[in-house]
């Protein structure tokens, strides 16, 4: 692998690249789902190849192939010197790049239980001992297991000196129960977006999934005699289960430093925090709300040694204290605002060009209060969890969310259940109604394995570590009459 990147540095060079990297990528899928008391898939898979990137003339270029020869490696790199001579021919702003040391070493995710070596008839009997679980309970319509590893081995060079081993191993699995009514259908999820963490096998023992499953039944099934959320303006206690999509649309994309540069405008839209916002010192939240872009937080899936330009893998501020102050940024970007990279270039396999992806986007803790503490301090509100749906607009301000179940908060203590919750506000304003923070004892990483984004579509995996906050006069049961 060495020489073969080696001898495409060396092409891309001998052909007049003022930079090139070669990213060699190989990656384990292992997935099982059950459904309705049935094995419904069972697979394995893998893939491997590279790609090469180039600066040439001031604009990029990139090849990829699956086939891992010298005489291949010539000419993906003479193709992707090819590809950057052409773009270089329309104008546009020449690409500069911010300095960073070179990428030296090895970075492995940490784990106790390597998931490929578990059998995988052990992983089969679990789902389908707790779908049974599920099934179990009287009114129950459907239920589903999914289980889910992934594992990637990425090497880097480039002509800056760098060579940087990662291997990255993701794991999750997850319940769904859903039940059907004369005119309505109910679901219930456990854990949110999948219950992926990087990890090992070790995660997925830790995930009580046995011990959950017949309480995830129950509550589907009352949900279908809960009355619908009515209409109003309501204090809304976030569980995590819904908070981290909420950073996810909301805080996440919108500093996305190429998105509020227009280079996914065709996609996923633009941003409102635009760069006069960052020098203004924006109020994008209250003073309790602090973001940062942490690739260093121990179980996240946007966790790593570096990113695939060989930036270090560092914590970024986004938000301090209310006040809008960084973005995910690349070597590309960063320098056109007077900063750095911080490391947020990824890709998603060898045949796609990094882009700028969200890393761990968390919200911090705030010592003091609880997440119980919290309810407890909210005479009348209501406790949403687990996403159902989402909407948001194109520049990441209006938003509307539905949640699995609403739980009604009454002089400090949950009540009756409510059924088709949403939630409805625009950003800042939303973030800015945030009167409180649960401190670490409710603090938990939730991985996110589809945030899609560029043309061709890349898939990326990202966390989002939260734990609960209280936001003030939010508009609730949004289409409920």
């Amino acid at each position: 692998m060495d020489d073969l990147a080696r001898r495409a540095l060396d092409t891309a060079t001998q052909l007049g690249a003022a930079y090139a990297d070669v990213r060699i990528v190989r990656r384990r899928d292992q997935v099982v789902t059950v459904k309705s008391g049935r094995v419904g898939g069972l697979s394995l898979g893998e893939t491997e190849g590279f790609g090469v990137r180039v600066l040439v003339d001031g604009a990029w270029g990139f090849a990829s192939s699956s086939r891992m020869d010298g005489r291949t490696a010539d000419e993906v790199a003479a193709l992707a010197v090819g590809i950057a001579r052409a773009s270089a021919r329309v104008p546009r702003q020449t690409v500069t790049l911010s300095d960073r040391p070179a990428a030296t070493g090895r970075y492995e995710t940490p784990l106790d239980e390597d998931p490929f070596s578990v059998p995988i008839d052990q992983t089969v009997d679990l789902l389908l001992a707790a779908e049974r679980a599920m099934a179990a309970v009287k009114g129950v319509s459907i239920t589903k297991a999914d289980y889910h590893a992934f594992r990637e081995w990425k090497d880097l060079f480039d002509t800056d000196g760098s060579q940087a081993g990662q291997v990255i191993t993701h794991v999750g699995a997850s319940l769904e129960v859903q039940a059907a009514g004369a005119n309505d259908l109910q679901r219930r999820s456990y854990p949110e977006a999948g219950g992926y963490r990087a990890a090992g096998y070790e995660h997925i023992r830790g995930l009580g999934l046995l011990d959950r499953a017949p309480v995830l039944a129950e509550e589907a099934v009352e949900l279908l005699s809960a009355p619908v959320l009515p209409p109003g303006r309501r204090t809304i206690v976030l569980h995590p289960s819904q908070l981290y999509l909420q950073i996810h649309e909301s805080c996440g994309h919108p500093t996305e430093l190429d998105r509020v540069f227009g280079t996914e405008a065709a996609y996923a839209g633009t941003s409102f925090l635009t760069t006069d916002k960052l020098e203004a010192g924006f109020r994008y939240g209250s003073d309790l709300v602090t973001l940062v872009a942490d690739a260093t937080t121990p179980g996240g899936l946007g966790t790593f040694g570096w990113d695939d330009e060989g930036v270090v893998a560092q914590r970024v501020p986004l938000v301090s204290e209310g006040i809008f102050s960084g973005y995910l940024s690349s070597r590309e970007t960063a320098p056109r605002i007077g900063r750095s990279s911080g490391g947020a270039m990824r890709a998603d396999g060898w045949n796609r060009l990094p882009l700028i992806r969200m890393t761990n986007i968390n919200l911090e803790p705030r010592p003091g209060m609880s997440l119980e503490d919290i309810i407890a301090d909210t005479d009348d509100g209501l406790l949403l969890e687990n996403n159902r749906s989402w909407s948001i607009d194109d520049r990441r301000l209006n938003f509307q969310f539905g949640v699995e179940v609403a739980r009604e908060i009454k002089g400090g203590r949950l009540g009756r259940l409510y059924r088709n919750a949403t939630y409805t506000g625009i950003t800042p304003q939303f973030w800015g109604s945030c009167d409180a923070v649960a401190d670490e004892r409710s603090w938990t990483l939730i991985g996110v394995t589809n945030c899609g984004k560029g043309q061709p579509g890349q898939g990326m995996h990202v966390g989002h570590g939260c734990s609960g906050a209280r936001f003030r006069d939010v508009q609730v049961g949004v289409g409920n009459a």
